[in-house]
Formats: structure tokens, C-alpha cells, sequence
């Protein structure tokens, strides 16, 4: 089957991708290179408080296809989990604010070397958000990570988990976002993304490179690595997504880029490669 061919109209800049901007910054750069969609990132939430940050965005016409993110349940004392808990109702507050129901969720490392209870702390910090996530009209996507990040982002490595995860939460309020970057070598993968059909909440694109150029800002722009980009997408597609098309990448070259030429690069990349 072939892909179809995509327009920018569902392209949405996620905002690490121009980490060195601010709100402000990446809010213009998205309406001067006619971007319609951002995802927000909140550490830049906060440079500038909430309030502000809503009338940047309502001003400017965009749409928001998430906020990144909620998640970094399993912590060593009740009272710590508990503060994340209420972390995360914040998160879901200012997604209900920015005007997306989507809140990403890195659902957080073990704090010690029992994996499996930190997978336990996970699901009962998902499952003690739901309800206010209902409250506010906000869906609770679970991002699996590379297992590469399982020490210090998140237990939940592959898709398959984030599935089973999502099915025993049995609240329609919570999916899963796929991330090519996190998700692309799994041998399993396509016939997960069958099992997600109905609960995909986002999509994200960037490219592995080789050799990787580091652990946490290795992803490289769509078109410069091995993923093929076009047949994940696809399967999402024939799963039931077909909303906004992140372009999320961490890596400090593009970051040093003029975001401008960061911006056309992506747009250009979106339509061939993606």
C-alpha cells in the first residue's frame, strides 16, 4: 500500500526541537513559516507562567497537540509520590489551559534497583490521575521510551508494555503515543501498533543516525538515519490516528542552528521523508 502524501497542515513543532527559543520565540517561528500546530513543552510553561503563555498562544491561532509532559511517578517515599501525583494534576491543568487534551507522560525510572516495583508505581500514579484527567478533558498518553532510558526516564520501554499498561488502566482516558525514535527496532512493533488501534493519542518523528551522536540528544533530523518513517506512520494511520504529526528532535547541532533555517529544514523534511 502506498503512504499517503502529507500536507503541513499536520505538521506540529515540538517545542525541544528549538530548545534554545523561548514560547515567545517558537510561538513567531511557527506563524512566520505557517506551522499551524505546537506542542508545548511546560519548563517553558513556566519561564513565563501559565497565564501569559495562554494569551501567546490564543493570540497567535495555533493549535496545541499536547503538553510535554506529566509522568516521573515511582519515587522511594509515599510523601514523594504523592507529590508527583500532584505534579501531574498540575500538568493536566495546563493542558486544559493551552487548549489540547493530550498530556504526554515519561512515567519515570525506578528509583532503585527493583524495575518491576517501579512499573507497580507507575500504574497506581495513572490510575490516581485519571479521575481529575476526566475532570478536565484531558487524556493521559503513555509514551514508551528506548530502552536505553529505562534507568533514568522511564520503565516502560516498549510498546507492548504501554499496551498491556493501557488495557489493564481500562479508562478510556488514557492511550499511547508512539514515538518512531523510541519505538522503530522493536520486533514487535507493527503488530503493536495493530493492538493500539483506537488509544493512539500522538505520533512523534525524528531519525536514529549512525553512529548515535549521544544518549539523550541523539535524535537526528527526519531523512538523516536508518527509521522508516513512512511505513510507521503508515501503520499508525491504518490504526486509527490521524492527527497532528510531531516533529520532535533533541540534539544540540540543531538546537545551534538559527531556528528559522531549523524551521524550513523541517518543513522541507515533514513533506519528503516523513
Amino acid at each position: 500500500m502506498s503512504v499517503t502524501k502529507l500536507d503541513l497542515q499536520r505538521l506540529s513543532l515540538n517545542q525541544i526541537t528549538t530548545e534554545n527559543w523561548s514560547l515567545e520565540e517558537a510561538i513567531n517561528g511557527c506563524v512566520d513559516h505557517e506551522i499551524p500546530v505546537i506542542s508545548v513543552w511546560r519548563h517553558k510553561i513556566a519561564e513565563v507562567g501559565l497565564k501569559k503563555a495562554k494569551k501567546m498562544i490564543a493570540a497567535s491561532g495555533l493549535n496545541v497537540s499536547s503538553v510535554c509532559r506529566g509522568g516521573m511517578f515511582p519515587a522511594l517515599t509515599s510523601a514523594e509520590r504523592t507529590e508527583r501525583i500532584e505534579d501531574n494534576k498540575v500538568a493536566i491543568e495546563e493542558a486544559a489551559e493551552l487548549g489540547t487534551d493530550v498530556l504526554v507522560l515519561v512515567c519515570g525510572p525506578s528509583p532503585h534497583k527493583d524495575i518491576a516495583e517501579g512499573r507497580k508505581w507507575v500504574q497506581e500514579g495513572i490510575e490516581k490521575i485519571i479521575p481529575f484527567a476526566e475532570q478536565h478533558n484531558v487524556k493521559l498518553g503513555i509514551e514508551p521510551l528506548h530502552p536505553m532510558f529505562a534507568a533514568d526516564r522511564s520503565v516502560i520501554t516498549t510498546l507492548g508494555e504501554a499496551n498491556t499498561l493501557q488495557r489493564s488502566l481500562g479508562s478510556s482516558q488514557v492511550g499511547v503515543v508512539i514515538d518512531a525514535f523510541h519505538v522503530w527496532w522493536d520486533p514487535f512493533l507493527y503488530e503493536e501498533i495493530e493492538k493500539a488501534r483506537g488509544t493512539i493519542l500522538g505520533y512523534h518523528v525524528s531519525d536514529w543516525k549512525v553512529p548515535l551522536p549521544d544518549l539523550f540528544k541523539g535524535r537526528s533530523m527526519m531523512g538523516d538515519g536508518v527509521i522508516d518513517l513512512p511505513r510507521i506512520r503508515r501503520a499508525v494511520e491504518d490504526n486509527g490516528y490521524d492527527g497532528p504529526i510531531e516533529v520532535e528532535i533533541i540534539n544540540q547541532a540543531i538546537w545551534d542552528m538559527p531556528g528559522d533555517e531549523s524551521l524550513e529544514l523541517i518543513k522541507q523534511r515533514f513533506l519528503t521523508t516523513v
